[in-house]
């Protein structure tokens, strides 16, 4: 029965055709009821249903605009106020998901949301308002920095906090016992050699091309290019199915898939967050949770991370 079904923020995404980082917004700002199983928020087919009334409603019933001079005030609506804020932490790695975690199990005011979208595409969103902390590994091959020379250009005019959570070594997912003999950014040029790419917007796809970049590759050079894949473990995975002789993401996931990996680079995974007043709190736990024993016990656990300076502050506008 209709009561009984209910969507996931994708599926609500894929309905209304928005993007999944406006369906959050939407629930963030109370506009779309919505609650958490597991990990997981849902939306009741109902409360999807009204919303689209009260959308349809508020467009049918909007006057035309009458001239400035006859406009009467307008009379602020009073909210009622909120109990709990639903803050959006956007990335793709399983650390962020230790952070969400933890950050709701310290502080009851915050509902931790996750959004898995790579590192410009979570710059961007922020820019809009649509994220509250966003990870970032940004290479950037003139500088030979991570993360600052981007964020400084995507949050222009902005002021914000750059802390670092993990850092995590990059490189070539390669098959069992490295066959082509590959370990460097030149031999993806070499014979025969397949690649699988990862997504525009991605940091291991920024990697990839100030990498190409500084060796005077192009593209079109490489076989494979073309084909992107969204995460690690599906770049990991087709290596592995012999699918591509080589792809490039972090450590963990050669482990995870089995696949050999070859070290290339060590990349700085950091958070960003706005520095405005609704944030100071949300700042402060969040570098509580990180300088904590217990948060990086559960990193030690996992292992393949560095943690010399997590918690440090990378980067601060004034």
């Amino acid at each position: 029965m209709t009561q009984d079904k209910s969507y996931t923020t994708e599926e609500i995404a894929n309905l209304l055709r928005i993007s999944k980082l406006t369906v959050y917004d939407l629930i963030k700002k109370g506009e779309l009821p919505a609650y958490r199983v597991g990990r997981q928020m849902r939306v009741d087919a109902a409360d999807l249903e009204s919303y689209k009334a009260r959308a349809k409603g508020a467009y049918s019933r909007q006057p035309a605009a009458p001239p400035v001079s006859y406009m009467a005030p307008s009379v602020p609506q009073e909210q009622p106020p909120a109990t709990t804020r639903n803050i959006i932490i956007s990335g793709q790695d399983i650390s962020l998901d230790l952070l969400a975690n933890e950050l709701e199990k310290q502080e009851d005011s915050f509902r931790a949301l996750r959004s898995y979208v790579g590192s410009i595409n979570s710059l961007i969103a922020m820019y809009r308002g649509e994220a509250d902390v966003v990870s970032t590994h940004l290479y950037d091959g003139d500088t030979e920095e991570y993360n600052v020379p981007y964020v400084r250009r995507l949050l222009s005019g902005h002021s914000y906090l750059m802390v670092n959570l993990v850092a995590r070594w990059a490189g070539f997912y390669v098959q069992k016992g490295n066959p082509r003999k590959l370990g460097s950014w030149e031999d993806l040029k070499k014979p025969g050699i397949i690649m699988v790419n990862r997504e525009k917007g991605s940091g291991a796809r920024t990697l990839i091309e100030e990498k190409l970049r500084q060796h005077s590759i192009t593209g079109r050079e490489i076989v494979g290019y073309d084909r992107e894949e969204k995460n690690h473990l599906a770049v990991a995975g087709a290596v592995a199915r012999l699918e591509a002789d080589v792809g490039v993401g972090i450590e963990k996931a050669s482990l995870m898939v089995g696949v050999d990996f070859i070290p290339l680079i060590r990349e700085r995974y950091d958070l960003v967050i706005m520095k405005k007043k609704e944030n100071e709190m949300l700042i402060r736990k969040i570098r509580e949770i990180l300088s904590s024993t217990s948060f990086r016990q559960a990193l030690e656990a996992i292992g393949g991370y560095d943690l010399t300076h997590t918690g440090e502050v990378m980067y601060e506008t004034p």
